[in-house]
Order: structure tokens, then C-alpha cells, then sequence
């Protein structure tokens, strides 16, 4: 087997393998590359020892190319035989026109916190409608529980999840089920415990700096490795582990002034990765940018990501269903059903609008007759606009049952592609809150004091924000499986289903044309309506009945019949007024 390694800077570069070691030789024709010949088999324990630069001083450090870390960041890599594991299930692949996403964390969507676990409950998924299960990261990071974004070990799977078995026991199964696994990847920074590219050589670089610290170099010297060390790790997620695309985490911290850019070369790979494999791969961007050249085709000049997420449309959203004005929704605050039905027909709200949260112009216009909707994905929750709020409180804690089947009619019945995070689909009471696990007091104790310093600046009691290392925090964030049972949960979930029926079942709704959605609101009545195709969505987030002038439908006379709605209600006579009762909604058809 070959071992190799790029250590640019080191005098000497040895190989440990099952606790022997071993001289690396340079190779002659990769600057700064080492490698060995050694047999090694699946599961055997290996690293490399670094000598003579001072970096790594003479420990032995983890493989920065390592498949598996079988005792977590800091130990010995293990050896990875890919080949050993037996597919069940044939699997064509399934691209994003017509999907409905999924976002999933591991380590809550169970008690249990693993792969299996999780995999045992995707029959609910099955059930539901859902094409894409999005899981949250999966590399490894220190100790058991934790987001994901502060991972390291960009090639391997955090072992408490069930490490790179549990990953593909978990694929296997969602492909057997008909459902597409969507893998979130972190490449703008890596956590701060556990990291040992520096060692080996510039992963990192002073020139750009991010949140973050030192930016990952993607643009100074020796950035065609580590652009090269990138892009084989996401390649290998998609090949190894079979899986259907990737979410690429903020792609707007990428610093990088090359040409050609990282994420061109990325789209580039993977789609022509998808054409040796014979099935649709997909990349999702998030990006605060608002910039549609992130998803036009890279022969229209554009980067070529497949899609991205439309955090404008989720502002808007919110906005009107809560009220909340604070920080980044005050753009959207003034008048939120103005911004909502915006974005249903524009994508971006922020398109060259002034952002009053930024202090500047923001955005740049979509061409909405060039650009389909399903490259925009709209979503009324995510693992952010949850987890990131001081309690973890979703919106079930403060909306009514009406309101929530509201948004999932925004949600599951508008143009883009849209997307449900865990336990959205029931309204689920338990919170997601911000947890993490970290073995370095020190650190950890940086971590509990930083995120309650933020939110004391907004007004909160440090007793009243969680502390992210306490269990019980992440205990606290688990899915209840009993609640889908009860009511109003199981009302809601009905919901859900019938809505993602009828997406799959009406082409109106999976229509990709942004052109043709037409809209209608009243900001002070608080109703909003939109005509796609030949149906029309009707919204009502009051709280006294409304009455909603459609007009006599497309087809003339009444305005056709009632193809699914929350409360009961009668279609629009002649006169073409709708009576939509108090925070609830309507799907309607034309005759």
C-alpha cells in the first residue's frame, strides 16, 4: 500500500505503522510530496512523524488525508479498505428538480445520536415525501456531541456516529428507500481543537483573515495543494460514501482572489465526477451574498454551484410570521408580506436594495426567465435560524398551530426548492440549542463564557442562555418520537404530507419558471396570495377571518374548487372573494 503526504517544509518525514517506523522518501516529481510502501490492511493504525522542520516535534500526527479517526482528532489514523463494504442498494441517484430537502443532525435527530439510529427512522421520512435527507457535518471533531462545524479531518466520519460503516450503512439505506443524501461540508475553517494541517504545511494563510483567524489558502503560495487536498476530499464524500451532493457551508467566507476560483474548480470536478459515475451530483452554496452568479453555469460566466440557499426568503418569512425586527430582519421588518411576496417572484429581495443592517447596497438581480427556481431552495427553519437564537427555540414555541401549517404552505407549495430542518414537519416543542464537547478546559470554558457575553449585549441573563458543554443542552435538543402522536402534532405532520403529495403530483408546483408566479397581498390585513400555474396559495397570518379578492379565475367564472386546506373553507363564488378563516391557508385549482 502507498502511504503519501505533503509536508513542503519538512527535513524528513517517517511513516508509524502498527507501531513500527519507517523512513518516507521525497517524491521526485511532487515538490514537497513523501511517500512510502508498506502492507497495511483495513483498521491498521498509522501516522507520520515530522523531523527536522520543528513542526510537529517528532509527535506522531494524524494523516491529514485520514479516512478514519478511530480515538478522535489527536490519535493515530486508521487505514480505510473502501472496497470491503457490500452495497444492497442499486441506486441511479436523484438530482435537485422536484426535490424536497430534509436537514438532519446525527447527533439529535435520536437519543441514541448515531448513523443506525438515525437510519432506523427514515421509513418516517420515506413516509413523509421528502426526496433529500441534507445531514449537518460528520467530520470528526473532539469529543461526542457537537454541530459539526468545528470539524476536522476533512476525509474522515466522526467515530461516535458510527465512523465511515455507520456512514454508508446510513446511504445504503436512504437509497434503498428512494431518498438522496446531501453531506453539509465545512471548507472555510476547521475547528480550533484537533487541527494539525499547520504541521505539515500552508494550509493556512495571514494574507486573508476571517472570523475564523488565519483564512484557509485557497490564493497565496502553495494553495494549488491545498485547493487539490479540498477538492479530493469532497470528491471522495461523493465516491466513497455514494453520496448525492454536497452543502458547501458559507461560501462567502472563502477568501480567494484566484481567477479561476475554488468553487469553479469544485463545480468543474463534480460534474465531471457525475458524468464518470452516471447519476446527478449536486452542490448547494450557502451564501449571505445574494449574488446569482453563484448558480448561473460557468459557460454563462457564472461559478456553477447547482443551487444555493435563499436566506431572504426565509427572512421575509419570519419576519411576517413573528413580528421579530431585530438585527438582519429589520431590512425585512417594515413590511414583510411586501418582502415575501418579493422574493416568490424575484428570489432575492436584496437584489441592489439598500440593507440597512449592512449599511450599504446588497445584492444583484436574478434574471427570472434565464434562471429556474429550483436552483434557490426556500426553507421557514434551518439548524442557524434556530440554533443561533440565545435558547435554541423554534417556531413552534411562540407561533400557533395555523401559523405553522402557514409556512409549510409558503414552504412546500412556492417556487423554490424547499426544505424542512428535523422535526419541523410535526412542530416539534423541543428546542435545538447550541452545544459542544470539547476536552480542552480551556477552551471549553471560552466557548460557554463567549456565547453568553454575545448574548448579554442583546438584553439576555447569562443564567438564561444554555451552557453549550452542559449534556443536558444537547439532551434538551433531541427529537421527541412520541410527539408525532399527539396533537397538534399529528395534525401537522398530516399536513406536510398532503402538501408534499400534492407538489409531487401537481407539475404547477414544481413549475422551475420564476416569470409566471403572480402575487397579492394587504400588509395590514396580513393575507397574502400567489397564482402558480392554474392553482392559487392563499395565506391568512391574522387573527380574524380575511376576506381575499382572487378574482373570478383563470377560466373565468368562480374561482375553481379546494384542493387542500387547514381550516375548512368554501372556494370563491362568482364574486371571487375568498373567506379565509383566521391563520390558516388554502390550495386552490382552477375548474
Amino acid at each position: 500500500m502507498l502511504f503519501e503526504v505533503w509536508a513542503p517544509e519538512a527535513e524528513s518525514v517517517d511513516l508509524r505503522l502498527a507501531g513500527a517506523r519507517r523512513s518516507m522518501a521525497r517524491d521526485a516529481e511532487r515538490a514537497g510530496w513523501w511517500t512510502a510502501e508498506a502492507e497495511a490492511s483495513d483498521g491498521d493504525r498509522y501516522g507520520f512523524v515530522l523531523n527536522g522542520s520543528g513542526a510537529g516535534g517528532g509527535r506522531v500526527l494524524p494523516d491529514p488525508r485520514s479516512r478514519r479517526q478511530p480515538d478522535g482528532p489527536d490519535g493515530e489514523s486508521a487505514v480505510v479498505d473502501h472496497s470491503a463494504y457490500a452495497w444492497r442498494a442499486a441506486w441511479a441517484g436523484r438530482g435537485l428538480p422536484g426535490a424536497v430537502l430534509y436537514e438532519l443532525h446525527i447527533g439529535t435527530f435520536t437519543e441514541g445520536g448515531t448513523f443506525d439510529a438515525a437510519a432506523a427512522r427514515l421509513g418516517h421520512l420515506a413516509r413523509l415525501g421528502v426526496t433529500h435527507v441534507s445531514l449537518m457535518p460528520v467530520c470528526p471533531f473532539p469529543g461526542i456531541h457537537g454541530w459539526g462545524y468545528e470539524g476536522v479531518s476533512l476525509w474522515a466520519v466522526h467515530e461516535p456516529y458510527g465512523g465511515p460503516e455507520g456512514l454508508k450503512r446510513f446511504v445504503d439505506t436512504a437509497h434503498g428507500l428512494g431518498l438522496a443524501v446531501v453531506l453539509d461540508v465545512v471548507h472555510n475553517h476547521l475547528g480550533p481543537s484537533g487541527n494539525h494541517l499547520p504541521a505539515f504545511g500552508p494550509y493556512f494563510t495571514d494574507t486573508h483573515h476571517t472570523p475564523w483567524g488565519a483564512a484557509v489558502n485557497l490564493d497565496a503560495p502553495g494553495s494549488d495543494e491545498v485547493r487539490a487536498y479540498l477538492l479530493g476530499s469532497a470528491l471522495a464524500w461523493l465516491r466513497d460514501y455514494r453520496l448525492d451532493g454536497l452543502r458547501l457551508d458559507a461560501v462567502h467566507a472563502l477568501a480567494d482572489a484566484r481567477a479561476l476560483t475554488f468553487l469553479e474548480e469544485l463545480s468543474a470536478a463534480t460534474d465531471a465526477l457525475a458524468a464518470e459515475l452516471g447519476r446527478p451530483l449536486s452542490l448547494i452554496a450557502e451564501s449571505d451574498r445574494c449574488d446569482p452568479r453563484t448558480t448561473t453555469p460557468r459557460e454563462a460566466g457564472g461559478i456553477g454551484l447547482h443551487a444555493q440557499w435563499n436566506d431572504d426568503f426565509h427572512h421575509a418569512l419570519h419576519t411576517a410570521l413573528t413580528g421579530e425586527s431585530q438585527g438582519y430582519y429589520a431590512d425585512f421588518a417594515a413590511a414583510p408580506l411586501t418582502a415575501v411576496a418579493k422574493t416568490v417572484t424575484s428570489a432575492f429581495f436584496h437584489d441592489g436594495t439598500y440593507s440597512g443592517f449592512r449599511g450599504r447596497t446588497h445584492g444583484r438581480p436574478v434574471d427570472i426567465v434565464r434562471t429556474p427556481a429550483h436552483r434557490f431552495v426556500g426553507y421557514a427553519q434551518t439548524h442557524d435560524q434556530i440554533g443561533n437564537r440565545a435558547q435554541g427555540d423554534r417556531l413552534s414555541a411562540s407561533l400557533s398551530p395555523g401559523l405553522l401549517a402557514c409556512a409549510a404552505a409558503l414552504v412546500l407549495t412556492g417556487p423554490f426548492t424547499p426544505m424542512l430542518f428535523m422535526g419541523e414537519e410535526w412542530g416539534a416543542e423541543t428546542p435545538w440549542q447550541f452545544f459542544t464537547d470539547h476536552t480542552d478546559p480551556v477552551l471549553a470554558e471560552a466557548v460557554r463564557t463567549g456565547r453568553r457575553r454575545e448574548f448579554a449585549a442583546h438584553g439576555w441573563a447569562a443564567d438564561d442562555v444554555p451552557d453549550p458543554q452542559d449534556p443536558a443542552t444537547r439532551n434538551r435538543s433531541c427529537l421527541d418520537w412520541d410527539e408525532p402522536e399527539r396533537e397538534p402534532h399529528a395534525r401537522l405532520l398530516a399536513w406536510h404530507r398532503e402538501l408534499i403529495t400534492l407538489r409531487r403530483a401537481l407539475p404547477d408546483l414544481s413549475d422551475p419558471d420564476l416569470a409566471s408566479v403572480r402575487t397579492a397581498f394587504d400588509e395590514r390585513a396580513r393575507w397574502l396570495a400567489y397564482r402558480r400555474g392554474d392553482l392559487r396559495i392563499a395565506v391568512n397570518l391574522a387573527g380574524e377571518p380575511a376576506t381575499i379578492p382572487l378574482g373570478g379565475g383563470r377560466h373565468r367564472g368562480g374561482a375553481g374548487r379546494v384542493v387542500a386546506a387547514w381550516e375548512p373553507v368554501e372556494a370563491p363564488g362568482t364574486d371571487g372573494l375568498l373567506r379565509l378563516p383566521p391563520q390558516s391557508c388554502v390550495v386552490l385549482a382552477d375548474d
